[in-house]
């Protein structure tokens, strides 16, 4: 029999998708009604970029911009909406506030964006006698933060169905004549890449400086190696689960690492958690409730004695929390099973 409260939260995740694709698509169709409207109005090229000066510096077909600008929207939201499908996500009340908000604000600066564009280029015979920018750049700044604030307030209304720990854990039974190990990682492509063009960037402006060719370029080496370092060091996590202790390595090189005597934990579960609940990747929150974010997904969650908790990203999450449970309730035997 189905509970009711479920077909009232599947309904409720059913609508708010198609509440998110709906905006999607006026968002999408503005963007190419508008410049429509006004293309006999418009020179080609048209100015597309302005100066500090506040005059129009770049130029682009009309029919190259229009595509653009719907191309660009169309990846946000797409990245956007298979985000939000994903898990629960959509019946969480602060994932779903800011995914509203961010898919208010990137929909908000788009149109604003696109719609000074057109203003500026209205009724100009060439693209270097578009209108200057002044006051424009703090609407565009100002109207999607605002717009952005309405989304997240609207994203708070409707269910929340948070993501209880369970009474108990999974369990297995274990062998006593063996030693059991459990090694499991995750890891984002996406940072490991992003970090190492940073880092040869880094390196080839260095050995340009030094060698008098690029005399400014030893201000952008340490952004740029710092950017480099950071992302390696959460491109990766690797967990490990032994009888006497649970090991929490991050990195290629699997450093820095992190190491918890197993009469620390008191038991584990799984959870699904994605950067927008956290704060973004990498290593989220406080000591005693901190998460390691490498990518959105299942979690190992880890409570210590202390009442602490630790939850990484992680594959085959599951079995390390059912591994964790059954050595700690070898180690307790009048924990209740």
């Amino acid at each position: 029999m189905t509970d009711p409260q479920d077909t009232s939260v599947t309904g409720f995740r059913t609508r708010f998708l198609l509440a998110a694709a709906a905006w999607a698509v006026l968002v999408a169709a503005v963007l190419v009604a508008v410049p429509l409207a006004f293309a006999g109005r418009l020179p080609d090229p048209l100015a597309t970029h302005w100066g500090p000066s506040g005059r129009p510096d770049g130029s682009m077909a009309f029919a190259t911009f229009v595509l653009f600008t719907v191309v660009l929207w169309a990846v946000v939201a797409g990245i956007g909406a298979a985000a939000a499908a994903r898990g629960r996500a959509p019946v969480r009340r602060a994932p779903r506030a800011w995914f509203c908000a961010g898919l208010a604000w990137a929909g908000a600066f788009t149109v604003i964006t696109q719609a000074f564009t057109i203003a500026a280029n209205l009724d100009r015979g060439h693209w270097t006698r578009a209108a200057g920018l002044s006051w424009q750049v703090a609407v565009v700044v100002a109207a999607p933060i605002a717009l952005g604030a309405l989304g997240w307030l609207a994203g708070r209304r409707g269910p929340d169905v948070p993501s209880e720990p369970p009474q108990r854990g999974p369990l297995i039974d274990l062998d006593p004549g063996k030693r059991p190990v459990w090694v499991s990682t995750a890891a984002a492509p996406w940072a490991t890449r992003l970090a190492l063009v940073a880092l040869a960037t880094a390196v080839a402006l260095a050995g340009a400086a030094m060698s008098g060719l690029f005399g400014g370029g030893w201000g952008a080496v340490v952004p740029l190696a710092l950017v480099g370092v950071v992302g390696l060091a959460v491109s990766s996590v690797s967990v490990r689960v032994v009888p006497e202790a649970l090991t929490v390595s991050v990195g290629p090189l699997r450093w820095p690492s992190r190491r918890v005597r197993l009469d620390r934990v008191e038991r584990a579960w799984v959870e699904e958690r994605y950067p927008a609940q956290v704060g973004g990747w990498g290593y989220r929150g406080l000591p005693g409730r901190a998460t390691i974010m490498i990518r959105g997904g299942e979690c190992l969650v880890v409570r210590y004695t202390s009442g602490g908790r630790l939850a990484i990203t992680v594959d085959d999450a599951e079995t390390g929390a059912a591994l964790l449970n059954a050595l700690i309730a070898r180690q307790r035997p009048s924990v209740e099973r």
